[in-house]
């Protein structure tokens, strides 16, 4: 057993070392991106790598490829929180307008579409890519758009994750990727606190403004 496998055994279901130590940045993520913490990217970047090697093993082919995305999204987010907050400053945080949320979901429905459309015609040329295309597809289009929208610092990146959550919950455990699963659930309460108190901080900031 080499390292990308290596693991133990809780009531019977293999855990893996790059499943619980990736998840384990993921959660310390969200809690700095809670803080608006410039060092929520590079933990990001550090679990997305972990989990990718996660996702291989257990053959989720688009939660693989959602940590590729997610470590460039990482260092998109990265930039743009690092000039939001040059000489000091603090991040300007703010809810997206009608037309942002509209183009956020028209992202997440059409990246949807074509991520399962894609993922079926390779499964039907027996590359076996995901054994549930659609809700690999939702997870990895939701996912990309709400780490997008937080490198925009855009409060509405909160409900997106609640929206992939609802999904990635059952979809890691059926999966046998128990931590994850666990962590997704975690990661539900922690968005609903995370995006509450962004609310409120963009409310005070808009005021201010105006």
């Amino acid at each position: 057993m080499n390292w990308a496998t290596a693991g133990f055994d809780v009531f019977g279901q293999h855990v893996y070392w790059t499943d619980l130590i990736g998840n384990a940045c993921a959660l310390v993520t969200v809690w700095l991106a809670i803080r608006k913490s410039i060092w929520t990217w590079p933990v990001q970047l550090a679990g997305s790598a972990l989990l990718f090697v996660a996702s291989v093993n257990a053959h989720i082919t688009g939660n693989a490829l959602k940590q590729v995305l997610f470590g460039v999204l990482a260092v998109y987010g990265w930039f743009r929180w690092s000039r939001g907050t040059r000489d000091g400053g603090t991040l300007a945080i703010r809810s997206a307008s009608p037309r942002e949320r509209a183009l956020l979901v028209a992202a997440m429905a059409a990246g949807t579409v074509a991520v399962a459309l894609l993922f079926t015609f390779l499964n039907s040329r027996g590359l076996n890519i995901s054994w549930a295309p659609w809700p690999d597809a939702y997870i990895f289009a939701g996912s990309a758009v709400a780490t997008w929208a937080q490198g925009r610092a855009l409060v509405d990146f909160w409900v997106i994750w609640v929206a992939v959550d609802l999904v990635g919950v059952p979809l890691a455990f059926t999966s046998h990727l128990v931590v994850s699963g666990a962590v997704y659930g975690l990661f539900f309460v922690m968005v609903v606190f995370g995006f509450r108190d962004w609310l409120r901080q963009s409310r005070r900031l808009e005021a201010v403004t105006v």
